[in-house]
């Protein structure tokens, strides 16, 4: 695609340059984002140590990839959509507690399944994910009510990879994302059983997120040629199904199509978790693109939708009609968004506090983190964090005002395959550190690997003998280990 500045796209610099501030006044974690209108780039910016070509987890997004999968193998004869979705798995028929009242593929892709509680099949642990769906008793009749059901949109990925012999993701590749200039290197986790991930699992750049939604918002067309009937992306991009039971609105409750969520103002969406997020607007020929990871904040994609509203979505021009250039402004924007890092704490970068327990070793009490001791050291303007639990002796680096980057000490978490123990695997992290008040230090870690979480650990000291401390995690299936409170004491 090529690159243009804002004013040749129909809006200003300084209106661009407010949307990035008001996300980092959120202090947001953003990783990157695209602005786009038509064929060209009028914004792109990455938060350091973020860069173009890394390949991002993409989370449930991923379901979006599934569906134009399915619309793909509808074409090819593969399927109808109006199947029962048991037509492509005669090995669970007749099984004991199975559903009733089998689903459609049609309605799969709406998420009107018979599933209502959803299903946690990490606790699950089996060996091949496909018998965790169909161990379910139903609770609702398929194509009556949506409920959001992620290992459903897993199934209709091995769906999609009975019926083609292949991995989804290749199959997209080959049908259209070679062409459009989507990267060959993108690829898709696997889950237990050796299906892809399907509805968590790709990994691409954000151009690659950027290039897709051109694709769908084209209706199926790119750079003039079809590839993909414009019936079934008008479907999977009109919003069939309510969302809403309660009729609150803002970032959600605009109705579900086929994997892909209705958003305001005629807007439609692809959205992961995080906050990886698609945003196409057909009224303004706008695509807006940002890899996130703001787990554990409540507001997060209302925060993001705020910004991306009230200063880029409010001032585009009905047609792209270029305004005047400013050089000034644009000027701004570039050296503003050259700067971008990624999120760090930043309170306080010292306390009086800090030599009082520089160097002390706290006891800890029983723990539901299995913490036996730790201690802090300071040094300038950065600090580790040691410790030892039941994988033994750890030790977590931070800076104050600055991130850190390092392994996160737990090993054994999933790699390639989701759920699944990798004896020696370790995840890269962001560690910073400030004091929000004199005696309580915070130290926030983000894992920014192939899988994205949020780990905050507060030690809020009563006297430099004894403190509490609280560990909070957010992330899908890991970090475990490091979520409660306990209580210790300097030996």
């Amino acid at each position: 695609m090529r690159i243009c500045t804002p004013e040749e796209a129909g809006i200003s610099s300084a209106h661009v340059r407010r949307f990035y501030e008001k996300l980092e006044k959120y202090h947001l974690s953003t990783h990157s984002v695209i602005l786009s209108r038509g064929d060209a780039i009028f914004s792109e910016c990455y938060y350091a140590p973020f860069h173009q070509d890394f390949l991002h987890r993409m989370y449930s997004v991923s379901k979006s990839f599934v569906s134009i999968a399915v619309g793909f193998c509808e074409q090819d004869g593969l399927l109808s959509l109006d199947d029962p979705l048991m037509k492509f798995f005669p090995e669970y028929e007749g099984r004991e507690g199975f559903y009733a009242h089998s689903s459609t593929i049609r309605e799969m892709l709406m998420m009107e399944t018979a599933s209502e509680r959803g299903l946690n099949w990490f606790k699950m642990h089996a060996e091949n994910r496909i018998d965790t769906y169909f161990e379910q008793e139903p609770t609702k009749l398929p194509g009556t009510l949506f409920r959001y059901d992620s290992s459903g949109s897993y199934i209709l990925g091995v769906v999609v990879e009975r019926l083609t012999g292949k991995p989804f993701l290749s199959y997209l590749q080959e049908k259209v994302l070679d062409d459009i200039g989507f990267s060959k290197n993108a690829y898709c986790l696997q889950a237990p059983g050796g299906n892809s991930w399907g509805d968590s699992g790709v990994m691409c750049t954000a151009r690659d997120l950027l290039l897709f939604a051109r694709f769908v918002l084209n209706g199926g067309t790119f750079g003039g040629k079809r590839y993909l009937s414009e019936t079934y992306l008008k479907d999977a991009t009109t919003m069939h199904v309510c969302d809403n039971d309660y009729g609150f609105v803002f970032h959600s409750g605009h109705g579900y199509g086929y994997q892909i969520w209705g958003a305001p103002r005629g807007c439609f969406g692809m959205f992961g978790m995080g906050n990886q997020i698609a945003v196409c607007d057909p009224a303004h020929d706008f695509i807006f693109v940002i890899n996130s990871d703001n787990q554990g904040n409540p507001h997060n994609y209302e925060l993001i939708f705020d910004a991306l509203y009230d200063h880029i979505i409010n001032h585009l021009s009905e047609e792209p009609t270029a305004l005047p250039a400013n050089a000034a402004e644009l000027e701004a924007l570039n050296a503003y968004l050259a700067t971008r890092k990624l999120f760090y704490l930043g309170g306080a970068t010292a306390s009086p506090f800090a030599e009082k327990i520089n160097g002390k070793t706290f006891t800890a009490s029983e723990n539901p983190m299995g913490i036996k001791w730790f201690r802090l050291t300071f040094d300038g303007d950065g600090g580790k964090f040691y410790y030892e639990n039941a994988q033994g002796q750890k030790c977590m680096p931070f800076g104050f005002g600055y991130n850190t980057f390092a392994q996160f000490p737990e090993e054994g978490y999933a790699d390639m395959v989701g759920n699944t123990y990798t004896p020696g695997h370790t995840y890269r992290a962001a560690f910073s550190a400030d004091w929000p008040e004199e005696q309580k230090l915070r130290i926030r870690v983000q894992i920014i690997d192939k899988y994205f979480g949020n780990l905050a650990i507060v030690l809020g000291f009563r006297d430099d003998k004894n403190v509490s401390v609280r560990m909070s995690k957010s992330a899908e299936d890991f970090l475990a280990e490091y979520q409660g409170t306990m209580i210790a004491t300097a030996t």
